[in-house]
């Protein structure tokens, strides 16, 4: 009997991988196996590889919308990793190529097009990501998060899905979160995401108020790889992690109040778990402007209180956090009334769809 196999790509931040853990457990339900192609140094390779799933690396240029000398080769990079994307899934053959975007798809998604292996693509944000626009033409179906991509997008390929969340999420204990962090008061929790790299606007305005805020708040802060801050060890109400994998459920549970960053993933994550949150979207500075949209959106919905980075400070963000607390029924109502659908089931959907063609 021949093994169905479907591959998934997806990297560069973990918004690009952790989406795809959470369809992984339906799509064996059916009986598929699944592989990942990613890059050999990227951070999707930890993440897949935690979860024991076959894994082939391949090489893959950033794709870039500033000028960087690595602009000049980074192209014959990403051509190189067509041909090798192209070889991996000859020999796998798989019966469709999940894509959920990143520099590490666009290789992977013109292989499975030159193999004629279907592609389904996943967009999380308002806007497409340069990967996915690239990617496009080559795509059987794009699955989005908000309906106002469906606009962006050929008509005949965008399906609304909403983003998939993964199971574990509402799974968490508070208890084991609170146990985890030492917290054994009944301060209220606060955990700051700053995205997988980290954000040091975020973590300077945490660190300029940490007394004030530890005198009301326990601190949970994930403050992204290599900005551990060894003056904060030991701190009473205070735990810091570069990144973190299966304790997440639980610190997600014991959380009253998120700060974080507005990628989608982890957005939709916060409005799942209906918890109060102030988003800090990266400035269309250091971005394309998706994080602004998508905490845009959040904010005129009534689930999200939005701080510009520009304007971020200290005694802002104290400030926002008194004003959350006292008006937090309304957002709490808010949360309630989104008609924001989890996506699992209706990517999955998307997914077999093509597989059977």
């Amino acid at each position: 009997m021949e093994e169905k196999k479907i591959v998934m790509t997806g990297g560069g931040s973990a918004g690009h991988v952790t989406p795809n853990l959470a369809l992984i457990p339906k799509l064996k339900e059916q009986g598929y196996i699944i592989e990942y192609i990613g890059t050999e140094d990227g951070i999707e390779k930890g993440i897949i590889l935690n979860e024991t799933i076959e894994y082939h690396s391949i090489v893959s240029g950033k794709l870039r919308r500033y000028f960087d000398i690595k602009n000049f080769s980074d192209p014959f990079k990403v051509v190189k990793g067509v041909f090798q994307a192209k070889k991996i899934l000859k020999k796998v053959n798989p019966k469709v190529v999940f894509s959920k975007g990143g520099f590490v798809s666009v290789p992977v998604v013109l292989g499975a097009y030159m193999n004629k292996i279907p592609v389904v693509a996943h967009e999380s944000d308002m806007t497409p990501g340069l990967a996915n626009k690239i990617v496009a033409p080559f795509c059987n179906k794009i699955c989005v998060t908000f309906p106002e991509s469906l606009k962006q997008l050929d008509k005949n390929k965008a399906v609304l899905t909403g983003t998939p969340i993964r199971k574990q999420l509402f799974e968490g204990s508070r208890i084991i979160g609170k146990r985890i962090c030492k917290f054994s008061d009944d301060k209220p929790v606060i955990m700051i995401i700053g995205g997988s790299l980290g954000s040091k606007v975020i973590n300077n305005a945490i660190y300029s108020k940490i007394n004030e805020l530890l005198d009301k708040y326990n601190i949970i802060h994930l403050c992204g790889k290599g900005n551990l801050n060894s003056e904060l060890v030991g701190k009473s109400g205070y735990v810091q992690f570069e990144y973190v994998s299966e304790e997440l459920p639980h610190l997600m549970q014991a959380t009253d109040i998120f700060i974080s960053r507005a990628g989608a993933n982890a957005i939709f994550e916060i409005l799942a778990l209906k918890k109060l949150n102030i988003l800090i979207p990266l400035s269309a500075k250091a971005s394309r402007g998706d994080q602004i949209l998508n905490a845009k959106s959040f904010e005129k919905n009534g689930y999200s209180l939005v701080i510009e980075e520009e304007e971020l400070n200290g005694n802002l963000l104290l400030e926002k956090l008194t004003y959350l607390i006292e008006n937090k029924s309304e957002y709490y109502n808010a949360m309630k009334k989104s008609t924001l659908k989890e996506g699992v089931d209706n990517i999955v959907n998307v997914i077999l769809g093509e597989a059977k063609k």
